[in-house]
């Protein structure tokens, strides 16, 4: 493919400018619901440590959410700069969830951030805290409408086609908002985002006791994270569990292409592999650790499950049910297999570290243990971050990335998506200068945070002193930021 290539640059600004949107989204949703938390545990003791860690993580919020503003009005432009084809195609169906989450639960969300940022000394107590639970359940609202416009690349419903074939139209919004794949979606979303944002807690406490900072507050915020982390981590198999069950019966390839597996299976023949080397073309398979039936009952909930197999899938897609596309993919409708299967297994092997770490991290700091927890073990737990992270990261280039040679899945290819007045170099132009943008943004949004993270949250005040006093209603701090 030459390098001026239109589809592969805007596929890779896409990918791109999409990826790093993500890193905001799940600290928004997941953080949100942290000072929520914070902010009614203070609101119902009185105690002023509960108070401190809210503003602490507030700021952290707060500094995340403006940066995912900025970059997702990225994203919405990008539809009409290189992929204008897929836009006139499927605008009537996308653009409706996405103007859903544009004008209700964006500004619903950022409204009632702006009351909690600016009403501490405005609000009662009891409202105050509510914007706060609001702004969190807006945030939610605002990535089901997204998953929503997203699940109908994966599953389209909701839809016919127009009178000359040349566009989809809705027919029914509600089908488009209630579709299976957006359904099942949400909860493994909300869940990673919560197991990725106790991942930041969890380094933040751990960097501030290793140095034997805001002991007391730390030590409550590490608890958090570690369980959060361990409960995160079970909503996030259970509902990955329904998601697969989901994937198998509307998108089979991708669930072949997780598995690189070529021909149908069942029962002990339908195995996991932990680890495979092998041939691209699945023609030779030099080592593998593998798992007999689980794959068939992942895939089914059932030992004597079967599995379809690349090559069966192929045939039937080539000669039933896609066979006006068969020209454009060569024959094959399998998306790119080693990205496919590396990412399916990093995301469940770095989300298992972070969880295991956890796990370590409660263990070493239970009640009954007698001995001071190891500097190495604080530092481990600093990277609790970046494993969670890449865990949602890559999982979300495995949704994707799986979904090719699709665009929309049945109905467009990624090739026929593209703008096809825009010239290449246009696209490389565009792509080199969000790629330094974001990579200047980066050294912003890294910097505040880590900055903020290490100031840490204000001393609790010596007990006895005036500032130690119990808060009363009247009392709420005049200034936060």
């Amino acid at each position: 493919m030459e390098l001026l290539d239109p589809l592969l640059l805007a596929r890779w600004q896409f990918g791109l400018t999409t990826l790093y949107h993500f890193l905001f989204v799940p600290l928004t949703l997941g953080m949100a619901l942290t000072v929520a938390i914070f902010q009614s545990v203070w609101l119902r003791t009185g105690e002023l440590k509960w108070l401190h860690l809210t503003r602490f993580f507030g700021k952290i919020f707060l500094i995340n959410f403006a940066m995912g503003v900025v970059t997702g009005i990225v994203q919405e432009f990008q539809f009409g700069m290189n992929w204008s084809s897929y836009s006139r195609f499927v605008g009537d169906v996308f653009g409706a969830p996405l103007a859903f989450e544009g004008l209700m639960a964006f500004f619903f969300e950022a409204t009632f951030i702006g009351l909690w940022i600016f009403g501490w000394d405005k609000l009662p107590k009891g409202l105050h805290l509510a914007s706060i639970w609001i702004a969190t359940v807006g945030a939610w609202f605002s990535a089901y409408f997204i998953l929503a416009a997203n699940a109908w690349m994966q599953n389209p419903v909701g839809y016919q086609m127009s009178a000359d074939g040349g566009r989809a139209e809705m027919n029914d919004f509600f089908a488009v908002l209630t579709n299976p794949v957006a359904l099942a979606a949400l909860p493994h979303t909300l869940f990673a985002a919560f197991m990725m944002t106790a991942g930041v807690i969890i380094s933040i406490s751990a960097w501030h006791l290793l140095r034997g900072q805001n002991v007391e507050m730390m030590r409550i915020s590490l608890k958090y994270g570690l369980w959060g982390m361990i409960v995160a981590f079970a909503g996030v198999a259970l509902s990955g569990d329904q998601l697969s069950l989901v994937m198998v019966q509307t998108q089979p390839m991708k669930m072949a292409a997780a598995e690189a597996m070529f021909d149908t299976a069942c029962g002990a023949d339908a195995s996991f592999s932990v680890f495979t080397l092998g041939t691209p073309d699945g023609t030779s398979e030099l080592f593998s650790i593998r798992v007999p039936y689980l794959l068939a009952l992942l895939s089914t909930h059932s030992l004597d499950g079967c599995v379809e197999g690349i090559n069966d899938l192929n045939a039937m897609y080539t000669t039933e049910m896609f066979p006006q596309f068969a020209d454009q993919v060569d024959g094959s409708f399998a998306p790119v297999l080693w990205v496919t299967y590396w990412a399916f297994r990093w995301m469940i092997g770095l989300g298992s570290i972070a969880a295991l770490t956890a796990v370590v991290g409660l263990w070493l700091t239970r009640k009954k243990a007698t001995r001071e927890v190891p500097r190495w073990a604080w530092k481990l737990a600093i990277w609790a971050w970046p494993a969670s992270l890449f865990a949602i990261l890559v999982g979300w280039v495995f949704t994707e990335m799986g979904r090719q040679p699709w665009i929309v899945f049945g109905l467009m290819l990624t090739e026929d998506g593209v703008s096809p007045s825009v010239p290449g170099w246009t696209v490389l132009i565009s792509l080199t200068a969000f790629t330094l943008i974001y990579a200047v943004l980066a050294v912003v949004e890294f910097g505040l945070i880590t900055k903020t993270a290490k100031a840490g949250p204000e001393p609790v005040p010596e007990p006895g002193s005036e500032a130690a006093r119990p808060t009363a209603v009247e009392d709420t701090p005049t200034t936060v930021y």
